[in-house]
């Protein structure tokens, strides 16, 4: 890089950017500790979410879902199933295909556990108007589109 080139952290794009990475990890972070007295990771977590939201998924679609390839939910389920907090069913019209429920247990969990992340939510964004929130999601919904464009082509 040349001295007269613009540095990327004197960019406001980039130095936002940055800004919002470090938030999203430290929320992370932060909910890793709130999620422990429950013996739950965020990213079991967000598995929980998915299956309450969209009961019946397969595995695939709910790799697909969180961005994870599929080794990485063959590694998390079986830790959930072992807790009886998910099931995993053949379907009927397709044997290949495991369908996903979470039983009674990983309902109740699952409670608790949004209980915990949205009190989380509202210590991270207290400061914010709702309408600053909404400027935020709404920017943010639209950096994912561009972004799983770029991917995409």
């Amino acid at each position: 890089m040349n001295n007269k080139q613009e540095l990327p952290w004197d960019n406001p794009r980039f130095r936002n950017w940055v800004s919002v990475a470090r938030a999203c990890h430290a929320l992370e972070r932060t909910l890793a500790v709130r999620l422990a007295p429950l013996d739950l990771k965020p990213a079991q977590l967000d598995v929980l979410m998915n299956l309450y939201r969209h009961p019946g998924m397969s595995q695939h679609d709910l790799a697909r879902k969180l961005l994870v390839g599929r080794s990485n939910i063959t590694m998390l389920l079986p830790q959930l199933e072992k807790r009886k907090l998910v099931r995993r069913e053949g379907d009927p019209k397709d044997k290949r295909i495991l369908r996903l429920a979470l039983t009674a247990s990983g309902t109740a969990l699952l409670m608790d556990a949004l209980k915990v992340y949205n009190g989380l939510i509202e210590i991270a964004m207290a400061e914010s108007t709702p309408d600053q929130c909404d400027l935020v999601g709404d920017q943010m919904r639209r950096v994912a589109e561009v972004l799983d464009k770029a991917r995409e082509g």
